[in-house]
């Protein structure tokens, strides 16, 4: 062997280590890149989380176009002593399914608080535990008003953030142990001002469900219930009470 062959085969020897050299280097590079690219989108995603988890929920805010309407209707409805209840019942609420029982629900109707306890006894018919902490109410506004045949129905809006957890048999299936839930709610306000003239929708909606066992009342003039025999109260008519809430 010549010396041009010796050191030509050296250096395509060369070369090619040093293009596997190279392709390493590069190779290390982009694994690094993609890593950090990774780990950037992972820290992005964690911190959009926390965000949402700090921001409250927006609300439909229509207070100025349907409180103008209310008032003339009820000149002696005021409004912040009604929002204030609203909360304080939605507080009570959430803390009474925490507990799994029924709390004081001064300005709730029968309606609700048989809403409340059903909520709790199917939580418990099916082992599940909903917890709430830390619960703030950020703002609470009407966002609709309605007239309906022998009834007016006001629905507040508010926006809560708490801490929210849900198990099953002791097993976490729904919230965080460590990030706030941020969500909505609808409290309905109901005036009943003739019982007789309701119809539709909230025929079936104001005093219908027993306050003891939950079952569906047939008449409106119904003193005992067909399943349990307990009483029920007479619908109470021409006054302000809470008679529904829902997530939303």
């Amino acid at each position: 062997m010549d010396d041009i062959t010796y050191w030509l085969r050296i250096a395509v020897i060369a070369s090619a280590v040093g293009l596997v050299i190279a392709a390493i280097v590069w190779g290390v590079r982009k694994i690094r890149r993609v890593s950090s690219t990774v780990s950037a989108l992972k820290n992005d995603l964690v911190l959009r989380r926390e965000l949402l988890a700090q921001t409250p929920k927006s609300v439909s805010a229509m207070t100025t176009v349907y409180l103008p309407r209310i008032q003339h209707d009820f000149p002696d409805f005021n409004y912040p002593d009604f929002r204030q209840r609203a909360e304080n019942t939605l507080r009570d609420i959430l803390l009474s399914i925490s507990a799994g029982r029924v709390g004081t629900l001064p300005d709730a109707s029968s309606d609700l608080a048989a809403q409340v306890r059903m909520h709790i006894a199917d939580n418990a018919r099916c082992g599940r535990t909903e917890h709430y902490s830390d619960i703030t109410i950020h703002r609470t506004e009407i966002s609709r008003y309605e007239k309906r045949p022998g009834l007016c129905v006001i629905t507040l809006q508010s926006a809560v953030g708490y801490q929210y957890s849900l198990t099953e048999n002791g097993e976490l299936i729904g919230g965080s142990r460590e990030r706030l839930t941020q969500t909505k709610y609808n409290m309905e306000l109901h005036y009943v001002q003739d019982v007789s003239a309701l119809t539709g929708e909230y025929a079936t909606a104001v005093g219908v469900v027993c306050p003891n066992c939950g079952a569906p009342v047939t008449s409106l003039g119904a003193k005992k219930c067909d399943y349990c025999g307990s009483g029920i109260l007479p619908i109470e008519d021409r006054v302000w009470k809470i008679n529904r809430y829902e997530e939303v």
